[in-house]
């Protein structure tokens, strides 16, 4: 706008020129014969130098008069033009702001009562545009902030299938990043088949979806409550879906802690009451007077007796541990030393099946951790894994550490577990060999306890498992930091 009132004043200005330079010679032209004219009606006699040299004056003082007069007019249009054009040039140049995004801007243009009209329409404009803006990102903000903190997973996919916000809750459950997941097919994330075939369903079928579905996540269970629904726009315009998923797990469990414990514990139950029941009914019809009988039923009753504190107290025990609010004491601790007493501990029980220990530990790591309790998970593990094992084999311990976490290794050559059931392992009462556990005395409680007590020190259990070849219990415990 300011070019064209440039050229359109520049223009102005050569166009008076013009007409002021054509006056002038027209004026210098006719003076003579209007000089001659009026000398001879007025009976003047002037010789010839005398006519030049009032021509060359009238010349000169016309010559002042136009440049005079062209600059006055000059100067007068300038700001004619100014006054006018410049408003013009500051609103059309608010406008164009405006148009870039930038509702900050205003305009202050001066002059006539139209111009001071649409000056004020473009600032009223203005204001409102950047009242909206500030609304829809005050919109977007809570939007932002419900989506991230609300306790539900949630994905939305585009109309190609490729993610377009996630907050930060599916980030964690699945391992994620915002890097790795913005943009990308949710076919490329690695999610898994079931959620993978559900969001399928949703796109083919466009229509609102719920499904309750079991997933495993670092060899760990989890169920879901997954709801999806198409996303339309504005005139009926499909754009994607979104999901949402409720992790019931914890609900799951309880429920099935609630139908399964009866019948585990009374299970668990009835075997010790029974022996100690039917041996003491034996002993009391007449049995107790044969003294070897005696001794060996009452050996049996002890066993039994022995067992069923056992398993009372490990319920007593996974209960402290799962209450809410359980801590335990963190000091730097010697996962070395903490190994070497849980060896000490299942030693005997090493002899009794001719095993050995074969120890791999380059350096000793320092963590964050309780050692009564680290002790408590590396001696339940071994004790699994010599329980596990056939007779003259190698129990292998083993010490890592990353930047983060200490890691501690016991690998045996026992059984080994399918994959099937590594997900159980942890589960109360399961046991991947039935008739061996009980009959080694053990109560199906020992691996939960681990866990628990794992994830108190806020770290990570994985299991490597090959059937008729062995497993491999791998403990993360957070390094100790100065």
């Amino acid at each position: 706008m300011k070019t064209f009132s440039n050229r359109f004043f520049l223009f102005f200005i050569l166009l008076t020129g013009s007409i002021l330079a054509v006056l002038g010679m027209v004026l210098g032209q006719l003076f003579p014969f209007y000089l001659e004219k009026y000398l001879e009606l007025g009976g003047f006699h002037l010789s010839k130098n005398e006519i030049d040299y009032y021509n060359a004056q009238f010349i000169i003082a016309l010559s002042f008069l136009l440049i005079v007069s062209f600059l006055l007019i000059s100067f007068v249009a300038y700001k004619l033009f100014r006054n006018l054009l410049d408003p013009i040039d500051n609103v059309t140049q608010t406008a164009r702001e405006l148009t870039k995004g930038n509702y900050r801007a205003r305009a202050y243009a001066n002059g006539p009562l139209s111009i001071v009209e649409l000056r004020n329409s473009i600032n009223i404009l203005a204001r409102n545009l950047q009242e909206m803006v500030k609304m829809r990102e005050i919109e977007e903000e809570r939007l932002k902030t419900l989506i991230e903190n609300m306790g539900s997973a949630l994905i939305m996919i585009d109309r190609e299938g490729n993610v377009s916000i996630v907050n930060g809750k599916f980030l964690d459950e699945f391992e994620l990043t915002l890097e790795e997941v913005r943009g990308k097919s949710f076919l490329t994330l690695g999610l898994p088949e079931e959620i993978e075939k559900f969001i399928d369903h949703v796109f083919l079928t466009e229509l609102p979806y719920r499904k309750q579905i079991e997933v495993v996540v670092d060899q760990e269970i989890f169920y879901k409550q997954i709801y999806g629904a198409p996303v339309v726009g504005e005139h009926g315009r499909w754009l994607g879906v979104v999901i949402v998923m409720h992790d019931i797990s914890e609900l799951v469990r309880l429920e099935q802690v609630r139908k399964d414990f009866v019948a585990n514990v009374s299970h668990e139950l009835r075997t010790p009451i029974t022996s100690i029941k039917g041996f003491s009914e034996t002993l009391l019809d007449g049995a107790f007077k044969d003294e070897k009988m005696l001794l060996s039923f009452l050996d049996i009753i002890y066993q039994e007796s022995n067992r069923l504190q056992m398993l009372i107290q490990d319920l007593l025990e996974l209960s402290k541990i799962e209450r809410q609010g359980y801590t335990i004491s963190f000091s730097p601790t010697s996962l070395q030393e903490v190994l070497i007493r849980a060896v000490e501990l299942t030693s005997p029980r090493m002899d009794e099946k001719n095993m050995q220990f074969a120890v791999d530990i380059k350096r000793d790591v320092m963590v964050n951790g309780d050692a009564n309790r680290l002790m408590q998970i590396f001696t339940n593990l071994i004790t699994n894994a010599i329980t596990y094992s056939p007779e003259d084999t190698t129990i292998t311990l083993r010490i890592k550490y990353t930047d983060e976490y200490g890691i501690v290794e016991v690998q045996d050559q026992g059984i080994g577990i399918e994959k099937t059931e590594i997900a159980r392992i942890f589960e109360r009462f399961y046991r991947v060999d039935k008739a061996r556990s009980r009959n080694s005395g053990g109560t199906g409680l020992g691996l939960a306890i681990v866990k628990h007590l794992v994830e108190a020190h806020h770290g990570k259990i994985y299991v490597e498992s090959t059937v008729g070849k062995g497993s491999c219990m791998k403990v993360f415990i957070p390094i100790h930091k100065l």
